[in-house]
């Protein structure tokens, strides 16, 4: 369960519409007399209203802040993950759901204003490579759709690239606003590999975490390198090559269709000629150094993009990378020999590629769709060996969105783009530091997901059975 959210209210005393802050997310869902003084956003106004009467002003100013989307965020230190770095003491305006103006001083022009007090602002951070939404429960393969397996008995090698795991997506999973309350705002829904499959997982593409179901971006080709893949080649990763040269000969027509030999079907030659020539990067899990300097010479005998995840041991590679304008998402936690591939695992790769001029994002080797919220530790751990503050947040915001094709919509806070914020209550990249509120297109969301209801239901107090309470098992007032 994760920890209850603190911190004090982000609204302002002239906002209209939802409060963000009453949606008992935190602190704030407590009784206002609880807060110390020098906490409360406002004064407190004693007024005694209807039942009847505060049910309907309450579900009218819900509706507003449903439909709201132009918004003036005043006085915030804003991150903007772009040339202009932070912004102290600044006001980002929101129009039609897009930034308008980031600057001081901004007039609100009858937008719903939220008072930052100086706190921290941020784009929706990324939450790494997963499978949120379109896995529920890792043990239970029902609820899981992120890996082909069509080979005859899971033993045989079938090549599909033309799997598109992007068609399973549920934006009702509860992932998501597990993910959405800590300030996790898109994903790189990832395509895996597994026995039955090849090394070409299938296609994935960018989801933002709003409640829509398609895919923010372009789609992209995920790979699989190196030992995790080694019994999808014949036992050795050398094949890995000689299969990869194979596909793209097939795709480009140099192997006919019709060959015994062929291994794509007429949409798999369709889809990988598309993603080897259409300029997108194909996004590669590989570790050691070794196997990353043969995707480097790989990638450029074939004329193809890649973007590299995992990275283990990237850092002993960094100037081939930078040369190379690969960008590489690492996990800073990943620090120990936990295979073969991970040999020189380092609580520095990050720090080391970024002084080396490689793009740095970051992403997990654990369950990265269960603690996508985890992510931003990830980037403070990586802080904390020596990779600078402002690169640590370009990790999670501008790095991948650029990487992923998406920057023209998302990653970080400058006109035109849209307006998925953050509002926190101290240092985004400190564990300690909670979201406070998240918009999406100038949105506020509720602040709920399904461990803060557990973490309310439990912490009500002890039932009294011979009140007539019900089991805290039972929603508040339940029976009565």
């Amino acid at each position: 369960m994760s920890r209850p959210h603190r911190g004090t209210n982000p609204c302002g005393s002239n906002t209209i519409g939802a409060n963000p802050c009453r949606s008992g997310h935190g602190r704030d869902s407590l009784p206002r007399d609880s807060l110390p003084r020098q906490s409360r956003p406002w004064p407190l106004p004693q007024l005694r209203l209807p039942g009847a009467l505060l049910l309907l002003a309450a579900t009218l100013l819900a509706s507003a802040g449903a439909a709201a989307q132009d918004l003036l965020i005043r006085n915030a230190t804003v991150h903007t993950a772009t040339e202009r770095g932070t912004l102290r003491g600044a006001d980002v305006l929101v129009r039609s759901g897009r930034i308008a103006a980031v600057g001081h001083g901004l007039d609100a022009g009858g937008a719903t204003v939220v008072e930052a007090g100086g706190r921290p602002l941020t784009p929706a951070l990324f939450g790494g490579v997963s499978g949120i939404g379109i896995e529920e429960v890792p043990g239970e393969e029902a609820t899981t759709d992120g890996t082909l397996a069509l080979g005859a008995n899971a033993h045989e090698m079938t090549v599909r690239p033309e799997f598109d795991v992007t068609l399973a997506y549920n934006p009702d999973s509860v992932l998501l606003p597990v993910a959405r309350v800590e300030g996790i705002g898109f994903t790189l829904l990832a395509a895996g590999t597994g026995a039955g499959g090849s090394i070409i997982g299938g296609q994935g593409a960018t989801m933002r975490l709003d409640g829509g179901d398609r895919p923010a971006g372009p789609k992209l080709l995920f790979i699989d390198l190196g030992s995790r893949a080694s019994a999808l080649s014949g036992g050795s990763r050398a094949a890995q090559w000689m299969l990869l040269d194979q596909l793209v000969d097939e795709a480009r027509g140099r192997i006919p269709a019709d060959s015994h030999a062929a291994l794509l079907t007429p949409a798999g030659r369709a889809t990988l000629r598309a993603h080897l020539d259409g300029g997108l990067p194909l996004v590669v899990a590989v570790d050691r150094a070794a196997d990353i300097r043969q995707l480097l010479r790989w990638s450029e005998r074939q004329a193809v993009k890649v973007v590299v995840r995992g990275g283990g041991e990237a850092w002993r590679v960094a100037d081939g990378l930078a040369r190379s304008k690969v960008p590489v998402f690492v996990d800073p936690l990943a620090n120990l020999p936990g295979d073969f591939d991970r040999i020189h695992a380092s609580l520095r790769s990050a720090a080391l590629l970024r002084a080396a001029g490689v793009e740095v994002g970051f992403t997990q080797s654990g369950d990265s769709s269960h603690d996508a919220r985890k992510l931003r530790q990830l980037a403070g751990n990586a802080v904390a060996h020596g990779l600078p503050w402002d690169d640590g947040l370009a990790g999670l915001t501008r790095v991948p969105a650029r990487a992923f094709g998406v920057d023209g919509e998302i990653g970080a806070i400058a006109p035109g783009l849209r307006a998925d914020l953050v509002l926190w209550d101290g240092d985004p990249l400190d564990v300690a530091s909670l979201a406070q509120q998240v918009w999406f297109d100038g949105r506020a969301i509720e602040m709920r997901s399904r461990q803060t209801e557990l973490r309310d239901r439990y912490l009500r107090p002890e039932p009294d059975a011979a009140r007539g309470d019900l089991p805290r098992a039972y929603p508040a007032n339940a029976g009565r």
